[in-house]
């Protein structure tokens, strides 16, 4: 049985979804159709901490699934930007989990991971899986995937 590890940027596809499909992305049915095809070793979801009530239920419902989360503080700057960036911290946990896995699966459509999945994929012949919603995934990004999933219908609630 070949071993997963799942990534998700939690940021990018809840805005991504919601700009394409006016949806929520469906975690449970992923995690399903995943544990179809091989056994999930690990699995991070990486947020931005609010301290909503919606927020925390989320949160609450993608570790009962079986994630465990890495939250940043969401962080509002003086000129009305905010920031909350979890590319570094993605990148080292690929990076550490890929010699011990068969597939690692990223959920983004931030092309700032290309240059990562060509190196896992390079250096430890690992499948490197991207998730992603098809008009707003950089192109770099699905190219350096093995395999790209558009996220559509069947992924949403």
């Amino acid at each position: 049985m070949k071993k997963i590890a799942l990534f998700v940027d939690v940021q990018n596809i809840y805005y991504t979804c919601r700009e394409a499909y006016q949806r929520q992305f469906n975690y449970r049915k992923l995690w399903q159709q995943l544990c179809s095809e091989g056994e999930i070793v690990s699995a991070t979801a990486y947020a931005i901490h609010r301290s909503d009530d919606g927020q925390l239920k989320f949160q609450d419902a993608l570790r009962h699934i079986g994630f465990e989360l890495k939250l940043k503080p969401f962080i509002q700057r003086s000129d009305g930007s905010a920031k909350g960036d979890w590319d570094v911290g993605i990148t080292i946990d690929v990076l550490e989990t890929a010699p011990e896995v068969d597939t690692v699966i990223l959920l983004s459509g931030d092309g700032d991971f290309a240059l990562l999945l060509d190196k896992i994929r390079q250096k430890y012949a690992v499948e490197a899986e991207v998730y992603g919603v098809p008009s707003l995934t950089a192109k770099s990004l699905m190219e350096a995937a093995s395999r790209f999933h558009p996220i559509d219908e069947s992924l949403l609630l």
